[in-house]
């Protein structure tokens, strides 16, 4: 480990967890800290871009925040593999469904993540990177979510640059090729975890569906988030396949 603490990251060696969680939001981040972990303790406070480590169930467990859209995943993760010697992030966060059949509350698991991007360009492939989830939480977070019953998607999502999209069809020509959901993160964490040869998921709850004019009311969204966080807090503790 080295570059501790980095211009965006006040933390030194050894106060992050292994495994993180990452919301987009840095209040949620706190709000999530607060309500599940033990032993709280602040990290980061750099930009506002809130991070505590605490412990759930006995498991180390961090929290921070992502800020919205690629560039700002795509430091701080860089920064949390690379530096800080993390070994797992999950990103949760919210989503739009794209796909007809996607509906509201559903947690949609990341296996892939189309993007718009060029985030993908740095890396001098000689072809199309794909953006893939780690198998392993992947696994372990589909079966966590059927096993409390609670209603799971998994396939690849949507990750844009653009949220104000110019292009009304846009979101239609990507469900023709079985896109479940878009958001602004995945496929910069996704790739960055690939780079450093470590694990990444991304869990979603669908809060809208643009298509239908359906969206979930600030009640029906906390209780949608508080089951996302169930099944990516299971992932805290080690793999029993390991």
């Amino acid at each position: 480990m080295a570059c501790t603490p980095t211009p965006h990251n006040e933390a030194v060696a050894g106060q992050i967890a292994p495994f993180v969680l990452m919301p987009g939001d840095p209040l949620r981040a706190k709000r999530l800290a607060e309500t599940y972990l033990e032993n709280v303790e602040q990290f980061n406070g750099v930009r506002n871009m809130l991070g505590y480590t605490g412990t759930y169930q006995g498991n180390p467990v961090s929290v921070m925040g992502s800020g919205m859209g690629m560039p700002s995943i795509g430091i701080y993760s860089y920064e949390l593999y690379n530096f800080y010697g993390v070994e797992s992030i999950v990103r949760i966060g919210t989503a739009g469904g794209v796909a007809p059949d996607v509906r509201l509350r559903d947690i949609v698991l990341g296996v892939g993540a189309c993007t718009d991007s060029n985030y993908a360009h740095q890396f001098n492939a000689p072809g199309t990177l794909a953006p893939i989830a780690d198998f392993g939480l992947l696994r372990r977070a589909a079966d966590a979510a059927e096993r409390l019953g609670y209603p799971v998607r998994v396939g690849n999502v949507l990750s844009s640059d653009v949220f104000y999209d110019e292009d009304p069809t846009a979101s239609e020509r990507w469900a023709k090729m079985g896109v479940l959901a878009v958001e602004m993160e995945s496929a910069a964490l996704y790739l960055n975890a690939m780079r450093a040869r470590k694990r990444a998921l991304t869990i979603l709850t669908v809060t809208d569906v643009v298509s239908r004019g359906e969206a979930l009311t600030a009640e029906e969204r906390q209780e949608s988030l508080t089951q996302m966080m169930e099944v990516a807090l299971s992932l805290a503790a080690p793999d029993p396949r390991a």
